[in-house]
């Protein structure tokens, strides 16, 4: 099986998962995390319909941007201080800003790029010492503080859930739901409509990553590697 047919697939079960749960497809972005890949399966990924990619690693962001520079490329890995001026010029929507730092160098990257950058924070909500993030108590304080930076604007939460159990996963993506249902209580309306993204669920998790209200889910494996095999679900 080829990209296309495994992209057409996932594409399908993301919209059966949806309508199961009473949600519109078009709520959901499918993200195809090309990180492990070269340009030429990413432009075999546009062919077969892919258009939002996920890439962890500021140089390959920067090339493959560069070559396909219509796509829409989303950041998905750990922060470098150094490289937050690329990744603020290529990327449409950062994942995983977790560092108070980190904000005004985002700031003045998207200043000096002309543009406003759109940014998730990273919670780690399962609480896993291996994993980055802010913890959920820290999330509010984050959140205030980014309202600050008039070139920052928070979209909303991302999270990585444990691996290997498809129930503490969906318990996982449930808590940041409800984390980010919690956060727009405190925004005004005009912030609230616009916090609104769950970035939640990979290749081996994203069918419970929708079921509790994932709008973006990252799927890598599953998309490009010939060999994967996704787990029960629950």
């Amino acid at each position: 099986m080829g990209f296309k047919e495994r992209y057409e697939r996932t594409v399908a079960e993301a919209a059966a998962c949806c309508e199961a749960c009473g949600r519109d497809p078009r709520d959901v972005v499918v993200v195809a995390v090309s990180k492990t890949v070269g340009p030429d399966k990413v432009a075999e990924a546009i062919e077969a319909g892919a258009h939002d990619f996920g890439e962890n690693r500021p140089d390959s962001l920067v090339e493959k941007h560069a070559r396909f520079p219509r796509q829409t490329w989303h950041f998905i890995g750990n922060i470098q201080s150094r490289r937050i001026p690329d990744i603020v010029r290529d990327a449409t929507l950062v994942h995983s800003l977790c560092q108070q730092r980190h904000v005004p160098k985002f700031d003045a990257a998207a200043a000096a790029a002309g543009k406003v950058i759109d940014v998730l924070l990273e919670v780690n909500v399962s609480g896993e010492k291996s994993k980055s993030g802010l913890a959920p108590s820290e999330a509010a304080d984050m959140l205030a503080y980014c309202e600050g930076f008039p070139h920052v604007r928070v979209r909303g939460l991302m999270t990585m859930a444990p691996q290997g159990d498809a129930r503490r996963a969906r318990a996982c993506f449930a808590d940041l739901a409800r984390l980010r249902d919690d956060l727009r209580r405190g925004l005004d309306a005009e912030r609230a409509a616009v916090f609104d993204e769950l970035s939640m669920g990979m290749s081996e998790d994203w069918h419970e990553a929708i079921a509790e209200g994932a709008t973006i889910v990252r799927i890598g494996r599953a998309l490009f590697d010939d060999a994967f095999e996704g787990i029960a679900h629950a």
